[in-house]
C-alpha cells in the first residue's frame, strides 16, 4: 500500500519552474496530469464530512478539478520518514486556485483545499524535521500561486487616503483561503526547522519584491499579515536586510515624489520602527541618508494623517540613537511646513515639541530662529486649533527652560507675535493664553 501511495506523489519540479509566478486566473484552475494524481469518484468526494474527509488509502487526486479532489492521507498515516515527501504532495494541491467570486462554485473542492491548509499549519506547528530543499521549493511556489496577485484597477483607491476616509475596504473574496495561506508561510519562516542558508534561495529577491507589492491591498488583515511575515523575514534572513531595507524605501520615494497612493506606509514604517531600534552606533551614512530622503519628505503628503504616528516614531527613534540628528530633523519639517492645510500643521507642531523635549542645547540654538519665526507664525494662524496648540508650547516646562537661556533671541520675534493675537485674534480662548505666555517669558527673564 506504501508503494502503491509513493509512486501517486507529485515529481520533483523542474528547474525552469518559477516559484513567484502570479497568481492563476480566478477560474477553474487545473491539477496538472504530471502531479501523478488520479482522478477520484465525484460521489467518494460528496460523502466526506467537513470536519473528517473521507481519506482513500492511494492518496486519490483528481487531474482535473472539475471532477472534484480528496485530500492525501493524514500525516499520523504514513512514516515520519515520509512524512516530508507527503508535505510536498499537499503543497502541490494547494497549488490550485479557486474563484471565490461564486461561493456556489468548486464548494467541496474549496473546503478540501481550506482542511489541507489546516493540515499543514498544524504539521509546521509540531516541529517537523528540517526542511528540505523540495520542501522549501515546494512552499514558496504555493505561497506565489496563492498570494501574489496583481489588484485589479478599481482596487486601488483614485485619490488619497484622507479624501476617503469613509470609503469601505475592498476585500478579497478568497481571504478565507488566503488567511491560512499567511498563517502557514509565518508558521514556516519562524519555524527552527527552516535553515536561511537553505531557505535563502527560495525566499529570495524575487519573493521578498512580490510581498512588498502586496501591502497595497485595501485589507487592513492582509497588511497586518504581511507586516509581521517581513518582518520575521528580515530578523531571520540577514542577508536580505539591506535588499529589504533599500526597497521599502524605494516604495517611500514613488509614494513621497510621484503617486501619493499607496495603502501600506503605516505598516512599512512599523517595521523600520522595529529595525532602526535595532541599528548599532555610530549610526551608518545610509541610515542617516534614509532618514533625510525618505522618512522626512514623507511628512509632503496630504495623507499624512494615515500614518503619521509611525513615522513620528520612526523620526524619534532616530534622535534617540544619534541627538545631533534633532536640528537636521526639525529644518527638514520646517522645509515640508504646510501653509493651507491646518490639520496636517497641528501635527508638525506635536512633533516639534516631541522633538524639543530632547533635544539638546547646542542643537537648538542652530534652529532657534527659523523655529520660532514658523512658531510665531502660528501663533496668528486664523485657525483657532493652530494657534492654540502653539500656545501650548509654553506648558511644557522643558521648551520654557530652552526660551529662558535664548530668551534674547527669541523673545524678540515671539513678543510682537503674542500682541497682535492678543489684541487681534478672533477666538477669545486662543486670546486667552497670551497674558500666561508672557508672564513665563517675563518670570524667566
Amino acid at each position: 500500500m506504501l508503494k502503491q501511495f509513493l509512486s501517486k506523489l507529485p515529481r520533483k519540479s523542474s528547474k525552469s519552474e518559477s516559484i513567484d509566478s502570479p497568481r492563476h486566473g480566478s477560474g477553474s484552475g487545473s491539477f496538472s496530469p504530471r502531479s501523478g494524481l488520479q482522478r477520484s469518484n465525484s460521489a467518494n468526494v460528496g460523502s466526506g464530512r467537513p470536519n473528517a474527509p473521507r481519506r482513500m488509502s492511494s492518496a486519490v487526486f483528481p487531474a482535473s478539478v472539475v471532477a472534484g479532489i480528496e485530500p492525501l492521507l493524514a500525516f499520523k498515516d504514513v512514516p515520519s520518514s515520509e512524512r516530508m515527501n507527503l508535505f510536498v504532495s499537499k503543497l502541490s494541491l494547494c497549488c490550485v486556485v479557486f474563484d471565490f467570486n461564486d461561493p456556489s462554485k468548486n464548494s467541496t473542492e474549496k473546503d478540501l483545499k481550506r482542511l489541507t491548509l489546516i493540515e499543514l499549519v498544524d504539521f509546521i506547528a509540531s516541529g517537523p524535521p528540517r526542511f528540505t530543499e523540495p520542501a522549501i521549493l515546494a512552499m514558496c511556489k504555493m505561497c506565489a500561486n496563492n498570494l501574489f496577485r496583481v489588484f485589479p484597477p478599481n482596487y486601488r483607491s483614485n485619490t488619497s487616503s484622507s479624501e476617503n476616509d469613509d470609503d469601505e475596504p475592498m476585500f478579497d473574496p478568497a481571504w478565507s483561503h488566503l488567511q491560512i495561506v499567511y498563517d502557514l508561510l509565518l508558521k514556516f519562516v519562524t519555524s527552527t526547522s527552516l535553515e536561511a542558508k537553505v531557505a535563502k534561495k527560495y525566499v529570495n529577491h524575487s519573493f521578498i519584491l512580490r510581498l512588498l507589492d502586496l501591502f497595497d491591498s485595501e485589507d487592513p488583515r492582509e497588511r497586518e499579515c504581511l507586516k509581521t511575515i517581513l518582518h520575521r523575514i528580515y530578523g531571520k534572513f540577514m542577508v536580505h536586510r539591506p535588499f529589504i531595507r533599500r526597497n521599502i524605501s524605494n516604495v517611500f520615494y514613488r509614494f513621497v515624489f510621484e503617486t501619493e497612493r499607496h495603502n501600506g506606509i503605516a505598516e512599512l514604517l512599523e517595521i523600520f520602527g522595529s529595525v532602526i531600534s535595532g541599528f548599532a552606533l555610530p549610526l551608518k551614512e545610509e541610515h542617516k541618508i534614509f532618514l533625510w530622503r525618505a522618512l522626512i519628505p514623507l511628512h509632503k503628503p496630504k495623507s499624512l494623517g494615515v500614518y503619521f504616528q509611525q513615522l513620528s516614531y520612526c523620526v524619534t527613534q532616530f534622535i534617540e540613537k544619534e541627538p545631533k540628528l534633532a536640528s537636521t530633523v526639525i529644518k527638514g519639517l520646517l522645509k515640508y511646513w504646510p501653509i493651507t492645510n491646518s490639520q496636517k500643521e497641528v501635527m508638525f507642531l506635536g512633533e516639534v515639541e516631541e522633538i524639543l523635549e530632547a533635544i539638546n542645547m547646542g542643537e537648538f540654538q542652530k534652529i532657534m530662529v527659523p523655529l520660532f519665526w514658523r512658531i510665531g507664525c502660528c501663533i496668528n494662524s486664523f485657525h483657532f486649533q493652530v494657534a492654540e496648540r502653539a500656545l501650548f508650547f509654553w506648558n511644557n516646562d522643558q521648551i520654557v527652560n530652552l526660551i529662558a537661556h535664548n530668551r534674547h533671541v527669541i523673545v524678540p520675534i515671539l513678543f510682537p507675535v503674542l500682541e497682535k493675537n492678543a489684541q487681534s485674534h478672533w477666538n477669545q480662548a486662543g486670546a486667552q493664553l497670551n497674558p500666561k505666555c508672557k508672564e513665563v517669558i517675563h518670570r524667566d527673564g
